[in-house]
């Protein structure tokens, strides 16, 4: 997968590297280098005790990246630069860095450990005594929310942790009324997180547009006539995205010989980096990329099925979900099912935060397996 992003940052970029009168060889260079780090993380991290360091990276990712993430509110428009009306990256000249993709790793730590502690063994005490254990990792969950999905503007991965909580709130041993509670917690709170910015509203509007026929072909037409909206249009990424991938075919156009990303489609070698992979080495090499992706997901969750360690099989499981929610919600939003999110592939999209944060993820796992027999 690095291999593929790394080819993949060198044809789509071709249209930006002009377009930024940048070196044709800017990306492909930085992605390189991106790429040997995240390797060297990954058998580093493999070599080290995982009883001994688990802890130690895990709480350093969490609390550290949680800080920085939290300063960067208010911080200097130099350090911190206002890009597309959110403050998400740390501008270091050399390098932007995006602490989210830490922080994500460092939160499925922490709830994961969180849960071996506090939470399972409800032992019907009722729902009130699950929420008196809950509640202060619950208060640092609504505070993290907070900052990444209002003040940072990145509901997306706010999605992605929200789902990733839920699911590893079931492996934890909740209450069906507890877990039921969360979810209706969370699905309310997203809801005022899209009311309360206007711009979310007209993404889903947008979207809701261009995918409505499709979605509505299935609904009864007397209830589809209530939820149609009127001048639907597609929005011009999706559109283009659509013709990205109609494009590829089979076979795909050729390495190098995509149209789409020579400036109809922006952000194609990173949000959209799948459309333009698509487009290039069509379908059969989506499946590819799809196959390899299934192959880690498949080996990580070998791993949190075979620990014995209790906090070990929640961060393995957590790591497989939010490197699954990332690709899938990145899939969904680049073929219209659902809106665009502008969330990165792992391991395929163009950039040193996801690259390294996801090695980081990675290593971890290569770190606790080690105590597993995978015989």
């Amino acid at each position: 997968l690095i291999l593929i992003s790394i080819l993949a940052s060198y044809s789509l970029s071709s249209y930006t590297t002009i377009l930024f009168d940048a070196n044709q060889f800017h990306f492909i260079i930085r992605q390189i280098a991106f790429g040997f780090i995240g390797i060297f993380i990954m058998w580093f991290l493999s070599t080290l005790d995982p009883d001994i360091w688990i802890v130690r990276i895990g709480f350093a990712l969490f609390f550290v990246s949680l800080i920085i993430m939290s300063f960067m509110i208010k911080g200097p428009e130099s350090l911190v630069p206002e890009i597309g009306g959110a403050k998400r990256w740390i501008n270091l000249q050399i390098i932007s860095i995006a602490p989210i993709e830490f922080f994500k790793i460092g939160f499925v730590y922490f709830i994961s450990w969180g849960f071996d502690r506090k939470l399972g063994y409800h032992r019907n005490l009722g729902v009130f005594y699950e929420f008196k254990r809950f509640y202060p990792y619950g208060i640092i969950f609504v505070y993290a929310i907070f900052v990444i999905a209002y003040e940072e503007k990145d509901l997306g991965q706010s999605v992605v942790l929200g789902f990733t909580l839920l699911v590893l709130l079931i492996f934890a041993g909740t209450s069906f009324r507890f877990f039921s509670v969360i979810l209706g917690s969370l699905m309310f709170s997203f809801i005022i997180l899209i009311w309360v910015k206007p711009h979310r509203l007209d993404r889903i509007s947008n979207w809701w547009s261009g995918s409505q026929e499709y979605m509505l072909h299935y609904v009864p037409e007397f209830i589809a006539q209530y939820l149609r909206t009127a001048n639907a249009h597609e929005g011009y990424q999706i559109s283009n995205s659509f013709n990205a991938i109609y494009n590829g075919g089979l076979i795909g156009t050729g390495y190098g010989n995509g149209t789409f990303k020579l400036g109809f489609l922006s952000e194609v070698h990173t949000d959209f980096i799948l459309a333009g992979i698509t487009e290039e080495i069509g379908y059969i090499g989506l499946l590819i990329i799809v196959t390899l992706f299934l192959a880690i997901i498949s080996r990580i969750l070998k791993i949190s099925n075979r620990v014995e360690n209790y906090v070990f099989h929640l961060f393995s499981l957590g790591i497989a979900l939010i490197l699954t929610f990332a690709f899938i919600i990145n899939a969904y939003g680049e073929s219209g099912i659902v809106p665009i999110k502008g969330i990165s592939v792992p391991f395929l999209s163009y950039g040193g935060s996801v690259m390294i944060g996801s090695s980081i993820a990675i290593g971890m796992i290569l770190m606790i397996s080690k105590k597993v027999d995978m015989r």
